[in-house]
């Protein structure tokens, strides 16, 4: 996918640059907890600066629901910004204007008011058709900052040349959210392993006891569906580790007794997973499978977070919970990239293309 470069913007220098970033943050008492995503947009800072631009920075940061919310300042981000790359203005939060979210023209005549280009950097946002997003490469010469190019590359080659064999592992709690991605990717995978909450709609489809564990009912029929459509390559778990109704923790076979509620996979399937993700040529890793943050529900995610790290494979992690995973167990640094943006990532496996990404396409020097 051709995406216009800083490159091929028109000289910035003494020109203003609005950069679209993502630099929705955890902050908690007010404080920044974990700076990447700040810190993953100084390349592409660094670039605008070094050839003599003015860089006006805009984000979104949690859900303010389209009014001034002080929890949701962009105050600490600000401070922040202003020690890794000084010299850049960042206005407030995208989303304390209804317009961001509703992609309102005159909200976006606001952001580019007095800015000679554009550049987004948010693939994390990407997916969103939002003012932000989509509106100012309509109006403005555009490009992709440095992050956004390279998710696009690294996703891409997922799509289009993955080293043999590619498996895919998914998890969370949705198996709505994750089902677009997998009807796109199971006819381009070797094999699919299923985690996480997710796979008790995918246990019910093939008739199993699930007990209390969480299922969406209204998508076994497609669980069933997709089971039919390619069974071989979808591997479920065998084993389970389980919480019952007095607080008792012990492993289950796939089946998992009424009363109790599968949280975890088990030691015999997180052994089968790794085995898988060690003898593949690519992995693509969105999703925990199980309730990691509890320790004792934390073994399987933990044995696949060390088998990707340890895979010889060219190795993808979706963002999101996997990538706070990784952080957890001290591997972030072991996998060859590491997504800014889950949904994103998802959407973009699903469909090829974000709305953020045509935006640019259809700018005016594109």
């Amino acid at each position: 996918m051709r995406l216009p470069q800083l490159e091929d913007l028109p000289d910035p220098h003494g020109r203003r640059v609005l950069l679209r970033a993502d630099f929705n943050v955890p902050i908690e008492d007010g404080r920044i907890t974990d700076d990447l995503r700040i810190r993953a947009a100084l390349p592409t800072i660094h670039w605008l600066q070094e050839h003599g631009a003015t860089v006006v920075a805009c984000s979104h940061l949690g859900r303010p629901e389209g009014k001034p919310d002080p929890r949701w300042s962009m105050a600490p981000v600000r401070a922040r910004l202003a020690e890794l790359a000084p010299g850049v203005e960042l206005m407030e939060n995208l989303r304390f204007d209804p317009g961001e979210e509703a992609n309102d023209p005159g909200f976006v005549e606001k952001l580019v008011a007095g800015m000679d280009m554009f550049v987004n950097d948010a693939f994390g946002a990407a997916h969103r058709a939002h003012a932000s997003i989509v509106g100012p490469p309509k109006r403005l010469p555009s490009a992709a900052g440095r992050l956004l190019a390279r998710e696009v590359e690294v996703l891409s080659s997922l799509l289009d040349q993955p080293r043999r064999p590619f498996v895919t592992v998914l998890g969370g709690a949705k198996v709505s959210d994750k089902l677009g991605v997998i009807d796109a990717l199971l006819p381009k995978v070797e094999a699919l392993l299923i985690g996480g909450a997710m796979a008790f709609t995918f246990l019910e489809a093939q008739g199993r006891e699930i007990g209390d564990s969480l299922v969406e009912d209204g998508r076994v029929e497609d669980c069933r569906r997709l089971l039919a459509a390619d069974a071989a390559k979808i591997r479920l778990p065998e084993d389970l580790v389980a919480l019952g109704p007095g607080g008792e923790v012990r492993q289950v076979g796939a089946g998992v007794p009424a009363g109790w509620k599968g949280l975890d996979i088990g030691p015999g399937t997180a052994a089968a997973f790794s085995d898988c993700i060690l003898d593949a040529g690519t992995v693509f890793w969105n999703g925990p499978m199980g309730v990691f943050e509890d320790e004792r529900f934390a073994a399987g995610t933990r044995a696949v977070a060390q088998a990707v790290a340890d895979s010889k494979a060219y190795t993808v992690v979706g963002g999101g919970d996997s990538a706070a995973a990784l952080a957890r167990f001290g591997l972030a640094d072991e996998v060859d990239h590491v997504s800014t943006g889950g949904g994103a990532s998802l959407e973009f496996l699903e469909r090829g293309d974000l709305p953020g990404l045509q935006a640019l396409r259809e700018a005016p020097n594109a």
